[in-house]
């Protein structure tokens, strides 16, 4: 019975192929896929037949042809997300490293000495418009002086901290900026 299942399947395969392919086709959407399916199929056909009376055997190869693209298609599928998440593992970490986080915090210090040697007013008139960001006019009404005086202090302030600071001073159309 063995030997007849696989002379009667493989007698089918032969017989019905350019069918099977063009069945196949239509459902994967390829023919290649669907030869391919079928290629491997053929070398499946010992498989699994032995005591067992084939009604068709047209459809028990077209069923495993199928079964077999299907397993494809997911084994492709999970191999995409494999490389996927290679792929993100090759993301290079941009977050801080400790030497970056030291230089930081010591900026920050420095900042906060140069800041401390500034006279009153200017260290404020920096605060509330760098920081804070409040308008110069604001700034100037609450302190009852001059926008003149207002942007005087304020291109103090910065040119004392960029100096302090070991860095240069960007002039830029919305007046001067911190270090560049």
């Amino acid at each position: 019975m063995i030997e007849t299942n696989r002379a009667r399947l493989r007698g089918e395969f032969v017989e019905n192929y350019d069918d099977l392919v063009r069945d196949l086709a239509r459902r994967l959407g390829s023919s290649d896929f669907a030869r391919e399916a079928l290629h491997e199929t053929f070398l499946r056909l010992d498989r699994g037949t032995e005591g067992v009376s084939l009604r068709s055997p047209a459809d028990y190869i077209f069923r495993i042809a199928i079964n077999i693209a299907k397993d494809r298609q997911r084994a492709q599928s999970r191999r995409l997300r494999t490389s996927e998440s290679d792929a993100l593992l090759e993301i290079r970490d941009d977050g801080a490293d400790l030497a970056r986080i030291v230089e930081a915090r010591s900026e920050i210090e420095a900042l906060k000495r140069a800041l401390a040697e500034l006279p009153a007013r200017p260290r404020e008139i920096l605060h509330s418009i760098s920081v804070e960001g409040q308008p110069v006019q604001q700034v100037a009404a609450r302190l009852s002086v001059s926008i003149r005086t207002v942007n005087g202090d304020l291109k103090l302030a910065l040119s004392h901290c960029a100096k302090r600071l070991d860095c240069a001073l960007i002039r830029r159309s919305g007046g001067p900026r911190f270090c560049a």
